[in-house]
């Protein structure tokens, strides 16, 4: 072996070797931090009182459109309980807490939390802790009260924890059930019921993210937009009437896994 071939042996194999640290570094922390996630989960569910409200005099029904068939299953949605949650105890854990959400038929069901931008729990669990499991958090920009798009961000974690299993809904053991289209939603002001009307993958964008429009017609532009991408005919429609959540997670590298829902339904507390 001359003396150039012993060379380039040796460097490859030290890149092969820091390669594999590299890789053998990043899964023992995705690991760690994984185990910190659903620690910290365990702990939240054994602190949170969560209780299902019927309907009362607070409750209001989002008007429906007049022409909606005596079938269609937003009569079945609008008489689904609410959800309600006590905070004071997770505010002693982290003054951030904006609300709860939980998706039917996935395994969200948690706290979200809100920063003064849309970077701090990209990298910060709920206890405010360094973890690459991020939290879920609303975008800086909402406020629940004044924007049309109210927008949920979380990492899609392969354990399926955080927006993990958001991606079941483009499954069709999920889109067989009509009972898995409903999101609820509890904040310390009011409890909320929103019906899922497009679900879609996307190359990486924020057209989808916008929150304040100029217009109606700006906004029934926007709405149209997000029905026409859907992968499923939900067998709704939404107009500039509408408030909308976004709910928005990486599918893969290229790819955004993207669900939004109309509030059909709140209770103010």
């Amino acid at each position: 072996m001359n003396k150039k071939t012993k060379t380039l042996l040796i460097i490859t194999t030290t890149s092969s070797l820091l390669l594999l640290t590299y890789s053998i570094t990043n899964i023992i922390i995705w690991k760690n931090d994984s185990n910190k996630t659903n620690n910290q989960i365990k702990n939240i569910q054994e602190k949170v009182d969560i209780v299902e409200n019927e309907d009362t005099t607070n409750t209001i029904i989002i008007e429906h459109p007049e022409e909606l068939p005596a079938f269609n299953p937003y009569w079945d949605y609008i008489s689904m309980n609410l959800l309600n949650v006590d905070f004071s105890k997770l505010k002693k854990i982290n003054n951030n807490i904006k609300g709860w959400i939980q998706v039917n038929g996935t395994n969200i069901n948690y706290p979200f939390v809100q920063a003064e931008d849309n970077k701090y729990y990209l990298n910060h669990s709920f206890d405010k802790s360094i973890n690459s499991a991020g939290w879920l958090f609303l975008d800086y920009r909402n406020n629940f009260t004044n924007n049309k798009n109210t927008i949920i961000y979380a990492h899609g974690r392969t354990d399926n924890t955080m927006f993990g299993s958001l991606k079941d809904v483009l499954t069709n053991e999920w889109l067989n059930n009509n009972n898995n289209y409903i999101i609820r939603i509890s904040t310390e002001q009011e409890n909320s019921l929103w019906q899922i009307f497009s679900t879609y993958l996307i190359k990486t964008t924020n057209d989808y993210l916008q929150t304040n429009f100029n217009s109606n017609t700006e906004y029934q532009e926007f709405l149209d937009m997000l029905l026409k991408r859907s992968l499923h005919d939900f067998e709704t429609s939404s107009n500039y009437n509408d408030n909308i959540l976004t709910l928005s997670t990486c599918y893969n590298s290229l790819n955004k896994m993207v669900v939004h829902a109309k509030l059909i339904k709140r209770e103010v507390k």
